[in-house]
């Protein structure tokens, strides 16, 4: 499209033409703020209407109204709303000249002298104004927003502009992130970063992103999990507790609750067991929901729930058998378990091992059903290749995963720390993979190599940060809190 056939375009770039023969810069390189409008309006909240004061003041921010040919103006920043009087009785010439440019959506600086009007609207005398950046483009119409939902995603700016929940809700996981951090680094956490980039991609099963590096001629992979990075810096005894918030990728689908970029918290303390971890994720949750709601209560989706600690724990099995009154701890081989999920409907490959048989009947008729958190505790050792072995049930392991409005939010191990039982059950995930399972890990004789040094008894925990603001924002799409959301191209 030429500016020709954008009318409203044209008149914008009549606009900028008109600015740059005043020899006014309309893109310049800074403006010196004194104020925002939330620290201007909280300074003058006893200012009574109609009052004036000798106090000036410098604003900055964007045109969101324009009324009466330019005299009024809500000027909005980060913080809120001021609004400006543009008018000759205190605006020097030029500056009105440069208000005729204006339009709705231009950035602009402010300077004058701060009053109340009569009407109690808290407003700025202008003296001088200053094009700040002019926009070429206009904002949507300013009743309806920005309704089309993927052109919020695909254009976030377009979005934080005209959405204040939106805003609200990249804000807010800010402030979670914020609280995670400060609560374990209160608790004697070290902060790590551990490589992006993998030779071997390990640390949870999933599919991984492949990419090739020039220089080194070599395949490399966006990690999928920090795990055994973490592990190895508690072998080499850099710490007793770590822990990394970033980003880790997933070749997979995606969803309401799936992205191929995500972020985690991943963290390990050596010397305790996966029942200190309970503890811990219960902490960590309950101070992110304080940082942002102030209370233990969230809703959900209409849904309220209470996230009060302690919250209760129970088997994988135990939770099958009350849903659907079959105990697949009573079964002695995968066989007679795959029989049993195909009676109760749940689809399978035909490949399962009594593990994934479990896990599958769980996903179909029980995790959709644990709205209160509750730590799921008892699963299979067949999924669970980096997790001891439960001390009571050989064919378990020592992990739980945290439900909350039927989402897995947490995942955690006592760690498997003998070198010789990992060697054996990545030699059995590298049988599983190739048998045809894409997601079974591979065996990574370095970390198997650190184990031989000697890994303390150690928990691990990982937590999901874009679940958990979901569940604190109630917001439906995992897409609202990311800013910049995976999406196909147009």
């Amino acid at each position: 499209m030429t500016d020709a056939d954008d009318p409203l375009r044209a008149a914008r770039l009549a606009k900028l033409a008109e600015l740059s023969a005043l020899g006014i810069d309309p893109y310049p390189y800074e403006f010196a703020r004194t104020d925002e409008a939330a620290e201007l309006e909280q300074r003058h909240t006893t200012l009574a209407a109609g009052a004036e004061t000798a106090e000036r003041t410098r604003v900055a921010g964007r045109i969101r109204a324009i009324r009466n040919s330019g005299m009024f103006i809500d000027l909005h920043d980060t913080s809120g709303k001021i609004q400006i009087f543009c008018h000759q009785d205190y605006l020097e010439p030029r500056g009105l000249a440069v208000m005729r440019l204006l339009d709705i959506g231009d950035l602009i600086g402010v300077e004058g002298l701060v009053r109340r009007t009569p009407r109690g609207e808290l407003t700025v005398n202008a003296s001088t104004l200053s094009v700040l950046a002019k926009t070429l483009r206009p904002l949507p119409e300013k009743y309806h927003g920005l309704a089309d939902v993927e052109l919020r995603y695909r254009q976030r700016y377009l979005d934080l502009i005209m959405n204040p929940e939106s805003r609200k809700t990249l804000r807010c996981r800010s402030r979670i992130v914020a609280a995670l951090r400060n609560h374990l680094i209160r608790r004697g956490f070290l902060e790590v970063e551990t490589p992006m980039l993998h030779t071997i991609p390990g640390g949870a099963s999933a599919k991984p992103f492949v990419t090739h590096h020039n220089a080194l001629d070599m395949d490399l992979y966006l990690r999928i999990a920090p795990e055994l990075h973490l592990k190895r810096l508690i072998v080499g005894g850099l710490a007793d507790k770590v822990f990394e918030i970033n980003r880790c990728f997933r070749n997979e689908g995606l969803s309401p609750r799936h992205n191929p970029e995500f972020t985690s918290l991943e963290l390990y303390e050596a010397y305790v067991d996966f029942t200190a971890m309970m503890g811990l994720a219960e902490e960590l949750v309950t101070a992110a929901a304080e940082s942002v709601l102030g209370a233990l209560r969230v809703n959900y989706g209409g849904t309220e729930i209470d996230l009060s600690p302690p919250w209760p724990r129970r088997g994988m099995a135990e939770l099958v058998l009350d849903e659907t009154g079959v105990d697949f701890v009573g079964f002695d081989n995968a066989d007679d378990a795959r029989g049993a999920a195909s009676r109760l409907g749940v689809a399978l490959t035909g490949n399962e091992n009594w593990g994934q048989t479990l896990e599958a009947v769980f996903a179909a008729r029980v995790e959709d059903r644990l709205i209160a958190p509750i730590h799921v505790t008892g699963f299979p050792r067949d999924i669970s290749p980096l997790a001891k072995a439960d001390r009571t049930n050989p064919r378990l392991a020592e992990r739980f995963e945290t439900y909350i409005y039927g989402w897995e939010v947490a995942n955690a191990f006592s760690e498997l720390t003998d070198p010789q039982d990992q060697r054996a059950r990545f030699e059995a995930q590298m049988l599983a993979r190739a048998a045809g399972d894409e997601e079974a890990q591979l065996l990574d004789e370095d970390y198997v190599t650190a184990l031989e040094y000697g890994l303390p008894p150690c928990g691990g925990l990982g937590i999901g940060i874009d679940r958990l603001v979901m569940l604190l924002t109630d917001s439906p799409s995992i897409r609202d809190v990311i800013a910049f959301p995976t999406l196909r191209p147009r």
